[in-house]
């Protein structure tokens, strides 16, 4: 008996992340996919699984290739005289931007891991990474910032840091942020 629960929770340890994982793709497809749904319908009279996300898709690209263009600048300017004029809109929607240009953006910032001595006597280390060098802005010479992902979350902790206490780490940085997130327990490709 002992034997068929092991083999049970084996099978469990083998099926459960795939299907997490399609389950996860299946529900952001349908969401995503959903967005466009009753207008397509109402334009083409039939549903097209899909459609939806290829609009999207392709949405997205034309709207980021005018962004980089002469077409996107006197938007931008516009939508930037309207954040002037409503500061907490401003607020939200630089530390969003901030936040997506962090990851994916021409600056990325979550590409610099390091090792932060966290207790010297016992030896303790945290991983994080390394986002901002220059803390002058804060009266901060001697510190740097790091942030540190929670494990298994979406969240994290910003620290400032004595640049002493910091080595960096020559992992990709990918990989170091999947460790981080699965508490360590990711393998290392």
């Amino acid at each position: 008996m002992k034997r068929l629960v092991r083999y049970l929770l084996q099978g469990l340890l083998y099926i459960a992340p795939i299907g997490i994982t399609i389950y996860l793709l299946y529900v952001i497809f349908e969401f995503v996919d959903g967005l466009l749904k009753e207008t397509l319908d109402r334009f083409l009279g039939i549903q097209i699984p899909g459609l939806g996300l290829i609009i999207i898709i392709i949405l997205l690209i034309i709207i980021g290739f005018l962004g980089q263009t002469y077409i996107g600048r006197p938007i931008r300017h516009l939508f930037d005289k309207l954040l002037e004029r409503i500061p907490i809109l401003k607020v939200i929607f630089s530390a969003f931007n901030d936040l997506f240009s962090a990851f994916v953006g021409k600056e990325k910032k979550f590409n610099k891991p390091v090792l932060v001595l966290v207790n010297k006597s016992l030896g303790f280390e945290k991983l994080g990474f390394l986002t901002e060098e220059d803390l002058s802005r804060i009266q901060e010479k001697d510190k740097v910032a790091v942030y540190f992902p929670h494990s298994y979350n979406w969240s994290g902790e910003l620290f400032l840091i004595p640049r002493e206490l910091i080595r960096p780490v020559e992992i990709p940085p990918a990989e170091v942020m999947k460790f981080i997130v699965s508490a360590g327990v990711a393998d290392w490709d």
